[in-house]
């Protein structure tokens, strides 16, 4: 497997988006996305403080003996680790009140991505033929949809499309989703924060990840996404090719 990363500070003034990826001694491939929010680096405080702690967690809790099972527990107790340690430096420090972060991970091994969320950073799963979102949003605007209130051409101008509804770090405890994905020989991986997938259409992301390697298609996605978009832009892209 081959995985890579992007992030970009796009418009902002400051990079709270922090991206991971490594590939462990069986082959196995990491891949961890955050992005931040809060104050003046409060956000990126939470992101790197998230990052770091799942990493070390993951690569440190994880075995090659591992069946499914234990691999969902070890990523899901790896997010709570740093929901609880993000949460308690909010209550600790006045000016990282009510910080925290989306994160998205994905664990791939034996051609079975084991994934996590929380937040609307996303994972998507990409073939020469179908683009497919694994994961979903944990927003107002996707709750609204889910609920009927709200119709998909509503979600893109709704004023409160970028409230989120869950967070690592904003309580002490967070509900954490987790999906498990056949990744076929021809399939791509992508998770990516709202900098990409906010502002350039599922067409458009389609069409750039079919369109040469890994490598390449990261680079062309902070591309498209740069003269577009108003928020930091991060993407890890993994690949069995």
């Amino acid at each position: 497997m081959k995985v890579t990363s992007a992030t970009n500070i796009g418009p902002r003034k400051e990079n709270q988006d922090r991206v991971y990826t490594t590939t462990l001694p069986d082959g196995s491939v990491l891949a961890i996305l955050c992005d931040g929010m809060g104050g003046e680096n409060a956000g990126g405080f939470a992101s790197e403080t998230a990052v770091n702690i799942i990493k070390k967690r993951m690569i440190f809790g994880y075995s090659e003996n591992f069946d499914s099972n234990s691999i969902r527990n070890v990523l899901i107790s790896s997010v709570s680790a740093a929901n609880a340690a993000v949460f308690a430096a909010s209550v600790e420090d006045e000016d990282k009140k009510g910080m925290g972060t989306t994160c998205v991970i994905a664990f791939v091994r034996n051609g079975v991505a084991h994934i996590v969320n929380v937040g609307d950073s996303r994972a998507y799963f990409i073939t020469k033929n179908v683009m497919e979102q694994i994961t979903k949003d944990h927003t107002v605007v996707r709750f609204l949809l889910d609920s009927g209130e709200i119709s998909e051409e509503e979600v893109k101008t709704h004023p409160q499309r970028n409230y989120i509804t869950r967070a690592v770090g904003t309580a002490s405890v967070v509900d954490i989703d987790y999906f498990e994905k056949n990744i076929v020989d021809d399939g791509k991986l992508l998770l990516c924060s709202d900098g990409l997938s906010s502002y350039c259409s599922d067409d458009e992301i389609f069409t750039v990840v079919n369109n040469g390697n890994i490598e390449q298609n990261a680079e062309d996605l902070i591309n498209l996404a740069l003269p577009k978009t108003r928020d930091n832009i991060s993407i890890a892209l993994i690949s069995n090719l």
